[in-house]
């Protein structure tokens, strides 16, 4: 996990490390020249349940043993970036918060792979056409917008993100969890990619 220090007379970021001795460190700050010292956290490895839709894998993340982790924060591994969506302790209980030495086991989604979410597609005589499509997850879907998929040209009437619904405005693909519309005539701004199942493209 990669280290950022912050000068404590000037705040400058710009900071190198002079001397290492274990988890003992002598910091010089490049802007005003200022010396300190610190020590860090002993770190510890704590099992990690990375989700990528409808696979999961076991993996370990290494995390300072004295600090909290909460549901929303994101941890670095080797080769992906995770957003926790669970704590689990050894008692088997779920919190929303906990200090890492009390950890049995984290749950989360990978940020690294892309994002799959819900399309609803409201067609006459209450039929509804649903898909799962595979975008980005800086893409931004907005209120109003007219899309393609499946062959459908539809304009989004709703956007279902965590914890509430949008009946205007935007929202990163990222926060969001399904689209809804009704089909209409008319060019389409972009198409979605349908989502066949996880290593599928």
């Amino acid at each position: 996990m990669e280290e950022y220090f912050v000068c404590p007379e000037c705040k400058s970021e710009d900071v190198e490390i002079i001397k290492e001795r274990g988890r003992d460190l002598t910091l010089r700050c490049a802007e005003c020249g200022h010396v300190w010292q610190i020590t860090l956290s002993k770190m510890i490895q704590v099992p990690i349940i990375v989700s990528k839709h409808e696979r999961s894998f076991k993996k370990t993340v290494k995390l300072p043993v004295d600090e909290e982790i909460r549901v929303g924060d994101i941890v670095e591994l080797e080769d992906d970036e995770v957003r926790i969506s669970s704590i689990e302790l050894e008692d088997n209980k779920r919190v929303e918060k906990a200090e890492i030495k009390d950890v049995k086991v984290l749950w989360g989604e990978s940020l690294m792979y892309p994002k799959v979410i819900g399309v609803s597609i409201y067609l006459p005589k209450g039929i509804t056409q649903s898909f799962k499509v595979k975008v980005d997850r800086e893409e931004e879907f907005a209120v109003g917008e007219v899309l393609e998929v499946g062959g459908y040209t539809f304009k989004i009437d709703k956007i279902k993100i965590e914890g509430k619904m949008l009946r205007y405005g935007r929202a990163k693909a990222g926060e969001v969890v399904r689209i809804m519309g009704r089909p209409i005539r008319g060019r389409a701004s972009r198409t979605l990619e349908i989502y066949r199942g996880y290593g599928k493209d």
